[in-house]
């Protein structure tokens, strides 16, 4: 009698603290409003490029014992924008040019994706992201420092990428060299 009670017991203790456990993961669904990706390239032989914004589809964060663990997000590459040229037609042909096959292939891969796999905290606000970044239909780890700002609701992160690693090639007279292999990206995510 007293070993059935006492597995009663241990059985109760632990359903009730893997339903604790289980109550302390949520997630956090980001407001794609207020939340921006901005993109930056550069010339590989001369100073300039050109820099805008890609939006966000969807996307959330996954927080456990309080603190961000997790998250994925989708971007819409069809949203893709250039900033920096104010000539409507040297503008629409730079968005046309990015969205092409020899750039982001927008018409076959219509968004991208980033999951956080992990995040190491330096301390409460500041951390090194892991994760996957799918583009074009290829996904390859990256990792990037972030910070938290809990007051705002918002991560913030600044990263680049080797455009090259995702096929994103520019077939050129000039050879591919004539831009810069890297694409910055300034993000922040606001819930």
């Amino acid at each position: 009698m007293k070993k059935r009670t006492l597995l009663a017991l241990i059985a109760l203790v632990l359903i009730a603290n893997s339903y604790a456990q289980k109550k302390e993961i949520e997630n956090l669904e980001i407001d794609i409003k207020k939340s921006e990706l901005k993109w930056s390239g550069e010339y590989a032989f001369y100073f300039g490029g050109h820099n805008g914004t890609i939006s966000f589809k969807e996307g959330y964060f996954i927080k456990s014992n309080n603190v961000i663990t997790g998250g994925e997000f989708i971007i819409d590459m069809n949203s893709i924008m250039c900033d920096d040229i104010e000539d409507n037609e040297a503008n629409e042909s730079l968005v046309n040019h990015l969205k092409n096959e020899d750039f982001f292939n927008v018409k076959e891969f219509k968004t991208a994706k980033l999951v956080i796999t992990s995040v190491d905290y330096h301390n409460d606000t500041q951390m090194k992201v892991n994760a996957n970044l799918t583009i074009k239909g290829i996904t390859l780890p990256v990792n990037f420092q972030a910070e938290v700002n809990y007051e705002k609701q918002q991560m913030t992160s600044k990263f680049k990428i080797d455009r090259q690693r995702w096929g994103i090639d520019y077939n050129s007279k000039l050879r591919d060299g004539a831009i810069s292999d890297g694409i910055g990206f300034e993000v922040i995510l606001s819930l």
